[in-house]
């Protein structure tokens, strides 16, 4: 699965003529999903990070990933990093694991609904990953949605 992010842009070259272009935003949701999970106590040096940030980054990309985290997900991530499935769930288990327990507690009631101060117990990998991953479709959704404004308000400048 490769992963792309791409927002539409609308410029004009030098003869005036409209040009849409294919912006592509990963760079930009990556650093979206990083600042996500060192909000919510993830330490950047577990393996877990890495591939929680993988899994996120592919399930912001295609949902149908969360509903079978075991079948494509793991194996997809494990692949790329050159390990077992059984790995990638226990490391992204842990990642979860401490971040539920020293994480921001403001970030995890806004995302869940509940934080560990209110006795429930953490998320599942998948409920954690999709979680992030909708948030982060909502940003980058808001985000192409004021470039397009931008762009409607420069049409209507000219």
């Amino acid at each position: 699965m490769k992963l792309r992010f791409c927002g539409l842009r609308e410029e004009k070259n030098l003869r005036g003529e409209r040009l849409i272009m294919q912006e592509v935003m990963d760079k930009k949701t990556e650093q979206m999903v990083s600042h996500m999970m060192l909000d919510m106590g993830v330490p950047a040096h577990l393996k877990g990070y890495r591939y929680v940030r993988a899994a996120v980054l592919m399930a912001e990309e295609d949902m149908k990933v969360v509903g079978s985290v075991t079948k494509l997900l793991y194996p997809e991530i494990a692949k790329r990093y050159n390990t077992t499935d059984g790995k990638v769930e226990r490391a992204i288990r842990n990642a979860i694991e401490i971040s539920w327990e020293r994480g921001n507690k403001k970030t995890f009631e806004q995302l869940f609904g509940y934080c560990a101060e209110s006795g429930q117990g953490r998320p599942t990998n998948s409920e954690y990953i999709a979680a992030i991953a909708d948030c982060i479709r909502m940003q980058v959704n808001q985000e192409n949605q004021k470039e397009e404004k931008r762009v409607k308000s420069r049409k209507r400048e000219k």
